[in-house]
């Protein structure tokens, strides 16, 4: 048998950290997106409709009902009525009597225009009351509102307008104090200006803290162990009807 050759004192062994060269991947720092689930699903794969359960709803309030106080017809159900087929008798129905000609209201002697051939017949009409004799007038044809005509360039004298006029009251003018006095600054350069702010406080939390008595340390139960302790629950539910009986 032939000689085994000596490596040295190294074995193989399990590494006690991921090794980096054993991975064709860039490693444990990126997270691969999980294919089951709602929350961070994979956007490359299908996900299938995922529901959710409610809560458990709020304590109802005692007087959100109105309870037993009302009495149901018994015939109506959550389809309708479950009655059958009823009648009612109706009253007269109210009839107007239209008032129509009689014989003694027609005249056939007035048709025989309208059905035999006669003579052109003319009436006179009576005057109407719009109408006037010489109610028109023809437009003129002086000055700058003639309509068929061309007109000459036309001028008006202006009144006399009261500004600066001897009738101008001179006390009413202002006088050199009521002018105000431009400042230098404006046509000339600006002299450097200063201001003084306010006193500046420090940033700081000034809402009312605790003091040393207003901690229970004995009541503290996190951090130590505690014997245990029982408390008395209620013997019925909440949410049941309580017993309703009619007294007299």
């Amino acid at each position: 048998m032939a000689e085994e050759v000596w490596v040295g004192t190294w074995r193989p062994h399990r590494p006690r950290g991921p090794i980096m060269a054993l991975y064709s991947s860039p490693g444990p720092k990126y997270l691969i997106p999980p294919t089951t689930g709602f929350v961070k699903h994979t956007p490359t794969k299908l996900r299938a409709p995922a529901y959710s359960f409610r809560g458990a709803p709020m304590l109802l309030a005692e007087n959100c009902s109105p309870g037993p106080r009302y009495s149901v017809n018994p015939k109506i159900l959550r389809t309708g009525k479950d009655l059958g087929p009823a009648y009612s008798i109706l009253g007269r129905y109210c009839t107007k009597t239209i008032m129509t000609p009689g014989p003694g209201d027609y005249f056939p002697e007035k048709s025989a225009k309208h059905v035999f051939d006669s003579a052109p017949s003319h009436s006179i009409s009576a005057r109407t009351k719009t109408f006037r004799p010489a109610a028109y007038m023809l437009p003129v044809v002086m000055g700058p509102h003639t309509v068929g005509k061309a007109s000459q360039p036309s001028f008006s004298i202006k009144g006399r307008s009261k500004l600066g006029s001897f009738s101008d009251d001179l006390h009413k003018t202002p006088g050199p104090a009521a002018y105000r006095q431009t400042d230098v600054q404006v046509t000339k350069f600006k002299a450097p200006q200063y201001t003084m702010a306010a006193r500046v406080e420090p940033p700081g939390d000034k809402t009312l803290k605790p003091g040393p008595g207003a901690h229970s340390p004995e009541k503290v139960t996190v951090t130590k162990p505690c014997a245990p302790i029982v408390t008395f629950g209620i013997k019925h539910s909440d949410y049941m009807m309580p017993l309703v009986v009619d007294v007299e």
